[in-house]
């Protein structure tokens, strides 16, 4: 699992016939320090997430597979939608 930013939907003129009804979005890999990754993705949406979200990404290909059958090529498929950020703030090594 990873997490990534939403940029905007894909529209597909012919796909795989297990992912008819299918609804894709086109996001970034968020690395751990915030910057995005250098090839943009294809995520299958099952929740209604929005441009500039942040998500959860499923890469083992489960979930698709059971909901759209064990031939389907899809893999990627969003999770969940992601609240806010925060960075853990350093320990200062006081206690309470």
């Amino acid at each position: 699992m990873f997490l990534a930013r939403i940029d905007g939907t894909v529209v597909a003129a012919a796909k795989h016939a297990t992912l008819d009804g299918c609804r894709f979005l086109l996001a970034e890999r968020l690395e751990a320090d915030g910057s995005t990754g250098a090839e943009p993705l294809v995520l299958i949406d099952l929740i209604g997430a929005a441009s500039g979200s942040t998500v959860l990404v499923s890469t083992d290909g489960g979930i698709a597979r059971g909901l759209y059958g064990n031939t389907t090529p899809g893999r990627m498929v969003i999770a969940g939608i992601v609240d806010p950020i925060q960075a853990a703030r350093e320990r200062t090594g006081r206690t309470a």
